[in-house]
C-alpha cells in the first residue's frame, strides 16, 4: 500500500438541526472541526414520513396513475 495518498481521518462535531451534538471521524475539514447539518434524519421527510407532493411535470404522474389504474386492485 502507498503511503501518504489517504485523507487526514480525525475527530469532528456534527451539529443536528435540532441542536443535540455528537462527536465521530470524518475527512471532513480538520481535527476539532464541527459540521452543522441544514438537513438531518430528525427533520427531513424522507425519515420522519412527513406530507411528500409529487410535482406533475408534463402530465407524467396523471399519464402513470391513469396507465396503472387497475393494477393491484
Amino acid at each position: 500500500m502507498k503511503n501518504d495518498i489517504h485523507p487526514d481521518y480525525h475527530f469532528i462535531e456534527v451539529v443536528m438541526t435540532d441542536g443535540s451534538k455528537f462527536k465521530t471521524r470524518s475527512t471532513y475539514g480538520k481535527e476539532g472541526d464541527v459540521l452543522n447539518l441544514d438537513i438531518d434524519p430528525k427533520s427531513h421527510p424522507a425519515w420522519t414520513g412527513g406530507n411528500q407532493t409529487l410535482s406533475d411535470r408534463g402530465g407524467r404522474v396523471s399519464r402513470f396513475k391513469d396507465k396503472f389504474k387497475g393494477f393491484g386492485v
